[in-house]
């Protein structure tokens, strides 16, 4: 079985895509923070998007149901009359966010939400002579090894990351792929919690990550990511990469430091971001 077929069978059938074709790339524009992507030729298996205009979030309906109760019983015994009853809202039960309950060694640090492939690393099926992992993935019932590039700089990145925020992998990749590499890239247990495909919304051809579903304030939650599909719903609280393939040269990690860590004593981020992209 080739490459192709393998990577298909575990996408989305809407998303087939050929592993030779030329990645595209998306853009945004009058902003200094967000740059070119490109879409992984592998995004089938690990994350995959699609074209990303006109995205909108329609709210839920509101919960206009009703519970109508009877007051406490007249002492007469008669029944109570129409207009006497008590007309009480019934409240919809609460979601159930993706994050638990904040560490204590958390608590009073932003979140940051940093993405996994072309962001952290780069992988792929096809052998690399100075790939840093090599990771088995079984699909349907065959193994095969999935080599995996490290970012430059990505370990000083992460430990810095722990130090300032609480920090969560979300990833549109599946778990079985996602999960093992983030085992060998966070030796120090950054991640407080690991967030893979079916923690996305699935939304007009894309893997979006919701962050009002995370249970955190959203005006103190950062989202580093490659690709704008991905923070769709939430573009205010991005800090776009560039995405990153094989260049080894490479300092993009390094360099968004000052600028994170100048974030992560903001109790509000919206500000410091909006400013950041009208320079």
């Amino acid at each position: 079985m080739d490459n192709t077929s393998i990577i298909t069978q575990v996408a989305n059938p809407k998303e087939e895509e050929s592993i030779s074709s030329s990645p595209d790339k998306v853009s945004q524009s009058n902003s200094s923070l967000k740059k070119h992507r490109s879409r992984s030729i592998f995004s089938p298996f690990f994350c995959c998007f699609r074209n990303y205009n006109d995205y909108r979030v329609e709210p839920p309906p509101p919960n206009n149901k009703t519970l109508s109760l009877p007051p406490p019983p007249q002492e007469n015994g008669s029944p109570p009359k129409c207009d006497q009853v008590q007309v009480l809202p019934i409240s919809s039960p609460p979601a159930k966010f993706l994050l638990p309950e904040v560490n204590i060694a958390d608590y009073g640090k932003n979140c940051v939400v940093i993405d996994l492939d072309e962001t952290l690393v780069h992988s792929s099926f096809k052998p690399i002579g100075n790939a840093d992992f090599i990771v088995p993935v079984e699909i349907d019932g065959t193994v095969h090894q999935v080599y995996v590039l490290k970012r430059p700089h990505v370990d000083e990145f992460l430990q810095k990351m722990g130090e300032l925020f609480e920090c969560v992998l979300f990833t549109a990749s599946l778990a079985k792929y996602a999960d093992p590499v983030a085992d060998l890239l966070d030796q120090w247990g950054v991640f407080r919690t690991r967030l893979f495909r079916e923690s996305c919304v699935f939304h007009r051809g894309n893997y979006v990550k919701d962050l009002s579903r995370l249970g955190r304030e959203l005006e103190r939650v950062i989202i580093v990511d490659n690709s704008p599909a991905s923070y769709i719903f939430h573009p205010e609280n991005a800090v776009p990469v560039q995405s990153w393939f094989d260049d080894m040269t490479d300092t993009e990690l390094l360099d968004l430091i000052p600028l994170l860590e100048g974030l992560s004593k903001e109790e509000d981020v919206y500000s410091q971001l909006q400013s950041l992209r009208n320079r």
